[in-house]
């Protein structure tokens, strides 16, 4: 006959089954209550790391869908950081059909009040002027460049190797403008812009051959106190003559101005020299009528050289490397 089970083992059994048991239960119901608060937080929009139960996983997305923080304040009005917001933003044009010959002839005298604007942009950034007296006071001689670009003095004297340490520089270069929207102006427009003392600047001649025709994007001036007064004239002559900027140039001259944010949007340009007469008093008509010369060997015949833009008898070909003199 088997021996059977002792009582007390069978009871220890159903004690152990009846634990095990409930331990089952309660582990399923605890999964059950994780499970259910997890699904809430998510419909609630609780933050699930609030519940102890979400990692990195469940945060990040919660994180990238939070709104962008608030913008700054918009731009004061009259300044040129509100002024670049008015100012449309397209991709460069080709540069197909550009020559310096679409903005006019070099330096003329647009302002009729008998000088070539070339010397009015010296006789109103120089200092300490020697003018000719022999060209109604017209052509200066010598002066004194407090440079914008690089903050150093200069001492300017005309002369055949001299006169390209100051060059007059379009602070929104020709090129530039052409790609930018100059292209679809009538040519009179295009011969102010280019003569409009608001886009003139004397200048540190080397840093200006630098420049090329780049915009804020690939150059500014080496001076950075400078810099905002820079790039604020830019964006007053794009303004006005309904030019454009791309994407890297607004951002370029954007991070500029947010370190001058009150910077003043410059005025139109005024004529540096007065013309009270409102004619063309003191203009040599035979010298403004007097054709280019076939060469720099005519022109040192006639005691010219070196010529310079809007000088009488110059023309492109007599200045082989573009500075603006011929005949060197």
């Amino acid at each position: 006959m088997r021996a059977g089970t002792s009582p007390s083992r069978r009871s220890s059994t159903r004690r152990a089954s009846t634990r095990r048991s409930s331990t089952t239960r309660g582990g399923i119901a605890a999964l059950g209550a994780s499970v259910a608060l997890l699904l809430g937080a998510c419909a609630g929009g609780l933050d699930p790391a609030a519940t102890g139960l979400g990692g990195a996983d469940v945060d990040e997305p919660a994180a990238t869908s939070q709104p962008a923080p608030a913008g700054t304040a918009p731009a004061a009005s009259g300044t040129a950081l509100a002024a670049l917001e008015t100012l449309p933003v397209k991709g460069r044009a080709p540069k197909t059909g550009y020559s310096r010959d679409q903005f006019g002839p070099a330096w003329a005298d647009v302002d009729h009040n008998g000088c070539d604007t070339r010397n009015d942009i010296l006789a109103r950034d120089l200092r300490r002027t020697v003018t000719d007296p022999d060209t109604h006071d017209c052509i200066v001689l010598s002066g004194v460049l407090a440079d914008p670009y690089t903050g150093r003095t200069i001492d300017f004297r005309r002369g055949q190797t001299t006169s390209t340490a100051v060059q007059i520089d379009h602070v929104v270069a020709l090129s530039d403008a052409w790609q930018k929207g100059a292209q679809q102006l009538d040519g009179d427009v295009r011969r102010r812009l280019a003569n409009d003392p608001l886009n003139l600047l004397a200048a540190d001649g080397p840093t200006n051959a630098g420049k090329g025709d780049g915009d804020a994007a690939t150059w500014l001036p080496p001076s950075k106190a400078f810099r905002c007064q820079y790039v604020a004239r830019q964006v007053a002559v794009k303004q006005a003559y309904a030019l454009w900027v791309t994407q890297a140039e607004h951002d370029a001259v954007e991070k500029v101005l947010a370190r001058c944010p009150e910077e003043p949007l410059p005025s139109g340009g005024q004529a540096p020299r007065d013309d009270a007469s409102g004619d063309d008093a003191g203009t040599d008509d035979a010298a403004e009528d007097r054709a280019p010369f076939a060469n720099c060997t005519e022109a040192r015949a006639a005691g010219a050289a070196p010529v310079h833009r809007g000088d009488p008898g110059y023309s492109s070909k007599l200045d082989r490397d573009g500075d603006g003199v011929g005949c060197q």
